[in-house]
């Protein structure tokens, strides 16, 4: 089977190449084609994938272009992680909101809607060559913001795109690692949307065991959650949120911290990525050196959530062991497996809601546990959301469609929607003057409504 990776260059790769290396079911991927539109990142990276492949000789045969249709030609999925903007894009996520006083963040308020903004374009015009080009192919969603992204293309390829984020799933095995249960035999009841879900439920053995966790300080205390949260809001809530549900919960603490860090995630990374690149083009064993730079971005993962600063350590971050197995890679792999193999896999999945949450439209990219064989993607039923959920829920899902609609559309009238309806967003004209912004910073946004 050949797997394309589209931003191939990209930082993330090597967790997929991992894998895929240990992977010896029948079939598998035995060809991957790394695409990325720079050259430079691609050999980079082609050095790195070819160094930990040195003791599998049925390592998949690697190829690397610049051109997308050659790349995508014949691949029976393609996974999309890419950066519309690069780096310089997320930092101009971030700052033109901090400036005004609102949330900065990638994936999470009006940061995210500048992101998807510019990515949407892109990321549709793949869909329709992916069509053409290889019409059988599974897409597996990577791109930011996940479930916007898939939403759009859903239109494009139907429920042959499927959105991975590895937060609930690894929220999941993390909290029965905790309780002493094997994580391959719980079932979760979690809802919601790409950051924005409440894991509600863990059951063993036919009991729900999340009360066990919520009631023993010791336990809970082991939870990154609970530094995140404290442990009582967690036991107010009675459940436990996405990490990224911190941001509106503690909306006006989250602003100030990240505003008072001095850098943020996007100007740490920006720095590190540029070091780690350079470092690795030049360095005799670049494995090491993209490992080093693994360890250094999970140390400082939501650094402002934990009372930290970028580039310095904040707390623990409960990162799988292996991430190539445990964490969004592995989720893409047991996808993969499911269907091409008709191996039945579960996790939690960005997919089409039908009428998994009846309080949101059919046609909905929602984010709940989902069983994947090989006939294809099945959303499982989940106790449905309370109030307060179900309000968040479709008021973030309305801005998410504006959003759509103004990539789509070219429309500012649209794009002001989706700002001013934010939930994160507290003006309308703060709605606009951050759309200004982001048409002002960011080359990418601006070509979205200057187009005939």
């Amino acid at each position: 089977m050949k797997l394309c990776i589209l931003g191939g260059g990209g930082f993330r790769t090597p967790f997929v190449w991992q894998a895929l290396l240990r992977d010896a079911g029948t079939p598998r991927v035995d060809r991957v084609s790394l695409y990325d539109t720079d050259a430079t990142r691609l050999q980079t990276m082609r050095s790195i994938l070819t160094a930990q492949a040195a003791d599998f000789p049925d390592a998949p045969t690697l190829e690397t272009s610049t051109d997308l249709d050659p790349a995508l030609d014949g691949s029976d999925f393609v996974f999309a992680a890419i950066r519309v903007g690069g780096v310089r894009g997320r930092q101009c996520d971030e700052h033109v909101a901090l400036d005004r006083g609102v949330l900065g963040q990638e994936t999470t308020g009006p940061g995210g809607l500048a992101y998807a903004l510019r990515t949407l374009p892109v990321m549709i015009d793949i869909a329709r060559r992916i069509r053409e080009r290889a019409p059988q192919a599974y897409l597996l969603n990577f791109t930011n913001p996940a479930g916007i992204i898939t939403e759009a293309l859903q239109t494009e390829l139907g429920d042959r795109v499927v959105g991975i984020c590895d937060t609930p799933s690894e929220m999941g095995r993390r909290i029965a690692g905790i309780l002493g249960h094997d994580h391959t035999a719980i079932t979760m009841d979690y809802a919601g949307l790409n950051h924005l879900g409440w894991m509600r439920k863990i059951i063993v053995g036919g009991r729900d065991v999340l009360p066990d966790l919520l009631a023993d300080d010791a336990l809970l205390s082991q939870l990154e959650e609970s530094e995140i949260f404290g442990a009582d809001w967690l036991r107010t809530l009675g459940m436990i949120p996405n990490e990224y549900l911190y941001y509106y919960y503690f909306q006006r603490e989250a602003v100030q911290r990240i505003r008072n860090s001095g850098p943020t995630r996007g100007d740490f990374l920006a720095r590190t990525q540029q070091e780690f690149y350079t470092a690795a083009a030049e360095a005799a064993a670049p494995a090491v050196v993209w490992q080093r730079a693994v360890d250094e971005r999970e140390a400082s993962y939501m650094a402002e959530a934990k009372g930290g600063t970028q580039g310095a350590p904040a707390g623990t971050h409960d990162a799988a062991t292996d991430p190539s197995q445990l964490g969004y890679a592995g989720v893409a792999l047991a996808v993969m497996r499911a269907i091409s193999r008709n191996e039945p896999a579960s996790a939690i999945l960005n997919v089409r809601n039908n009428d998994t949450i009846p309080a949101l439209p059919p046609d909905a990219v929602v984010e709940v546990p989902t069983t994947v064989d090989g006939t294809g993607i099945h959303p499982s039923n989940v106790t449905q959301p309370g109030l307060h959920q179900i309000g968040l829920m479709q008021q973030v899902k309305e801005v998410e469609r504006h959003v759509i609609a103004a990539a789509r559309e070219h429309s500012a009238r649209q794009a002001l929607l989706a700002f001013a309806l934010h939930p994160l967003v507290d003006s309308v004209q703060v709605a606009a003057d951050l759309l200004a912004g982001y048409r002002a910073a960011i080359p990418e946004v601006a070509a979205v409504f200057d187009r005939s």
